[in-house]
């Protein structure tokens, strides 16, 4: 008896897929169903009424926190000159990872030697407004300030000796940086 090729591949791919319908590799999933899950615990809601939102322009002083009572800043004398006992700067003095304060919030600056504009990049890291805007840093006698991307000072401060800097930013908050 002589099968032809054609036949012989015919009877195959029946027998295939004859015996691929007939599996039972793929029925044990088909009973099996993830066990449903406990539903989490509620708590009690409660509705509460939202104040009224602040007109533009105004702000209320009570929504802001204030500094510590133990956060001391040198205070700079109003004039804006540098206050008695400053020293003079380089950039090396300052140039390194700096723990800011910044009215009672801290946070840290990075003030890395690498040329940036009219004076060294900057990167603040988790501060708070204005000090989130900097971006370069520069000194000039006995000043250290710190600029925004714009080249505007956010923060003028002078050296309180050791490793520590006190001064204002320029909304009039008082900063200082300490190592």
């Amino acid at each position: 008896m002589t099968f032809s090729k054609t036949g012989l591949v015919a009877v195959s791919l029946a027998a295939l897929v004859a015996s691929g319908c007939s599996t039972s590799r793929f029925s044990s999933m088909d009973d099996q169903q993830p066990a449903p899950l406990e539903a989490a615990p509620a708590g009690k809601v409660t509705a509460n009424q939202l104040p009224p939102p602040a007109s533009p322009g105004t702000t209320d002083p009570s929504q802001f926190p204030t500094a510590p009572a133990n956060t001391q800043v040198a205070s700079l004398p109003p004039d804006g000159t540098a206050p008695a006992g400053a020293s003079d700067l380089n950039a090396a003095s300052v140039a390194g990872v700096w723990n800011a304060n910044v009215s009672g919030q801290s946070c840290k600056v990075a003030t890395p030697q690498t040329k940036f504009g009219a004076g060294f990049r900057a990167g603040p890291l988790h501060c708070p407004a204005p000090i989130d805007g900097i971006k370069s840093w520069n000194v000039a006698g006995k000043q250290l300030t710190l600029y925004d991307e714009n080249g505007g000072a956010l923060a003028r401060l002078y050296s309180s000796g050791g490793s520590k800097f006190d001064g204002q930013t320029s909304t009039g908050q008082p900063i200082s940086l300490t190592r």
